[in-house]
């Protein structure tokens, strides 16, 4: 047991690894929510927590702008991961400041949600949905983050959708196959 213990504090990039699953627990997220956010396999994820593998610079990247991390902190784990900048580069400021796409496909199920959480920072709010099982557990079925500005519109629609529900008399629609 005290040389698995040996191996895995001499791993070649377990401070980088340890450092990222910091930043992901103190988010509160899972494996499987990181991965799934900057679309990779959980079990790169966790091999990268464990300090076996390092992650690409176009993943790191990723990893770096899905927990928003500062300047410092990113040029931390680039210089962790062993990546080298550049003589013309100017630090991470270059690397944070491009754009990422990220495509994403659209699944049209509804989900019905029996509750909801807010958690908020000072970047926004997430709300996190859930549904009961048969045994009265939630189970976690979508997270939405956004910003405040982008909460107020939401409250906004939610609430002239639940006016218009109570007060809008349903609209009368001809039968099929008839026309006048």
């Amino acid at each position: 047991m005290w040389g698995m213990e040996s191996s895995k504090r001499h791993s070649p990039f377990a401070l980088l690894g340890q450092k990222l699953r910091q930043f992901r627990e103190i988010r509160r997220e899972s494996v499987a929510e990181v991965s799934g956010a900057v679309e990779i396999d959980t079990e790169l994820l966790e091999r990268i927590e464990r300090g076996e593998e390092c992650p690409s610079e176009d993943i790191l990247t990723l990893l770096i702008s899905h927990f928003a991390l500062r300047e410092q902190e990113a040029v931390q784990l680039w210089e962790w991961a062993g990546f080298q900048r550049g003589p013309d580069a100017n630090g991470m400021q270059e690397l944070i400041s491009k754009s990422t796409i990220v495509l994403v496909a659209l699944d049209a199920r509804v989900l019905y949600s029996d509750n909801a959480d807010v958690a908020t920072s000072e970047h926004g709010l997430v709300m996190s949905f859930t549904q009961s099982n048969q045994q009265a557990q939630q189970v976690p079925i979508a997270r939405v983050g956004m910003s405040y500005e982008h909460a107020q519109k939401v409250l906004e629609a939610l609430q002239i959708a639940l006016l218009r529900q109570k007060y809008q008399p349903p609209m009368k629609l001809l039968p099929p196959g008839t026309s006048e």
